[in-house]
């Protein structure tokens, strides 16, 4: 086996990536191919992040499944085989970053089981290097300096937890919580939030549980998996539509394959079709349909058993499972360094602090279809950056000029709903384009 090159180098001549997920594979992989000498960190024991189930930061459960198909999610460096399904499984998921960093030899440059504890500026010049902390088992801390650090550790671990008034003496748990339906045998069961997981569970309950109902606060769009036998996200024109027409288009196409929503209970949306994330499941309206799963509106109140809702109606429940998403956590780099504004850092593409020359993150991207592909395009962009001001050329300038503003309008004409988990989140093709054009000046 060789010698990584970063057993040879100094850490202050090194780039610090952290994580070893896709994003963090993606990172290290284009950071190999141009030659940049970083040093990789992850807290688990091998690669894959929350994909693979076996990380105790792994929020998947035993049924997850990819929402978007294999062929617009996977890196087109290293496709996925043929035999693998059209929505993979995260066991199948594993199993390809396991042999994605084996084909590239990308273990070898990371320290598994290594969980960073601290990531600091040494000065405030933008030049600074970086000092890192990690926990090396044992009880031991080491510290050393880097040239630059890639923030790589994901957007999906820190649970976000609603507070209801009053009080629940059942089981109130977040969906991180969640691996296995037997959770749900013989109990009533209240999901709450009908996003892409909040569905998925609730399709889980239907097999085990007394009783399902799912509470909503909005509407939903609802997108079928298959249109016409393919997969729906491999459909379409390659050039895309002006956002008004595939808004209408998309909709009405929607309508056809699942009929409106609101006949089901849900609200009506009060907002257009990708302003937020669409709902990538069709199986939950075929249970509601069947009377397997009730609609229910936002919680009011919790009571004992009972939960009371802001329609008046009220349900006992032994089980309320909160799919209310997760939030942007990097506890390790005070959010002044990220430039954190409201609530989420403000990057330049997403990708570079402002204010630093080597401080950058790699997957805080949020986008209908922008697969591993466009984290991949992120990763090739951030190590032509590092690359260039290595070599003193001149493009790197250029970049560091573009990061203090102002920033590309990367929405491309979609007003996104003002939410939490939509505060990082962007148009695919504006996205992709921007992160293309300034990884090409940059060649």
């Amino acid at each position: 086996m060789s010698v990584p090159a970063s057993a040879l180098v100094p850490t202050h001549q090194q780039i610090a990536l952290i994580g070893a997920g896709p994003s963090g594979l993606a990172g290290a992989r284009n950071l190999q191919k141009l030659g940049v000498t970083f040093q990789g960190f992850e807290a688990h024991s091998d690669v894959g992040g929350l994909w693979n189930i076996g990380n105790p930061r792994s929020t998947v459960y035993q049924s997850a499944h990819l929402i978007s198909s294999k062929r617009t999610t996977e890196f087109r460096e290293f496709p996925m085989p043929e035999h693998v399904a059209d929505y993979p499984s995260h066991t199948e998921l594993s199993r390809y970053f396991s042999d994605f960093a084996d084909h590239f030899g990308l273990r070898q440059h990371f320290r598994f089981n290594t969980k960073v504890l601290r990531v600091e500026p040494v000065t405030e010049c933008a030049s600074t290097l970086w000092r890192v902390s990690v926990d090396a088992g044992g009880g031991r801390i080491e510290t050393a300096d880097y040239k630059g650090v890639v923030i790589a550790n994901g957007t999906l671990s820190e649970p976000s937890m609603p507070r209801f008034p009053g009080f629940f003496d059942g089981e109130l748990l977040h969906t991180s919580a969640y691996k296995k339906a037997s959770l749900f045998t013989d109990k009533r069961v209240l999901v709450v939030g009908a996003g892409n997981s909040g569905c998925d569970i609730a399709v889980d309950a239907v097999h085990y549980a007394k009783s399902v109902d799912i509470s909503v606060r909005r509407g939903y769009y609802f997108v079928p998996k298959y249109v016409f036998g393919k997969p729906a996200d491999t459909l379409g024109g390659k050039r895309p539509l002006p956002a008004w027409i595939k808004q209408r288009v998309d909709a009405l196409v929607l309508k056809w394959f699942t009929g409106d929503p609101v006949r089901f209970g849900f609200p009506k949306p009060a907002y257009r079709m990708y302003e937020s994330h669409p709902v990538v499941n069709s199986l939950i309206l075929h249970h509601i349909g069947h009377g397997d799963i009730g609609v229910r509106a936002d919680i009011e109140r919790m009571e004992g058993h009972t939960v009371h809702f802001k329609d008046g109606s009220a349900r006992d429940y032994d089980l309320v499972l909160c799919a209310t998403g997760y939030k942007l956590h990097y506890p390790f780099i005070d959010r002044t360094w990220l430039n954190w504004q409201g609530m989420a850092p403000n990057l330049y593409l997403n990708i570079f602090a402002p204010g630093f020359d080597n401080l950058a993150v790699l997957g805080m991207i949020e986008a209908s279809g922008i697969g591993w592909q466009g984290r991949y395009e992120q990763a090739e962009l951030l190590a032509r950056y590092f690359k260039a001001q290595a070599d003193g050329k001149p493009q790197a300038a250029v970049l560091k000029a573009a990061k203090t503003g102002p920033a590309p309008d990367l929405s491309g004409g979609y007003r996104y709903l003002k939410l939490e988990r939509m505060a990082y989140y962007v148009n695919k093709d504006a996205y992709r384009q921007a992160v293309r054009e300034a990884a090409a000046k940059l060649a």
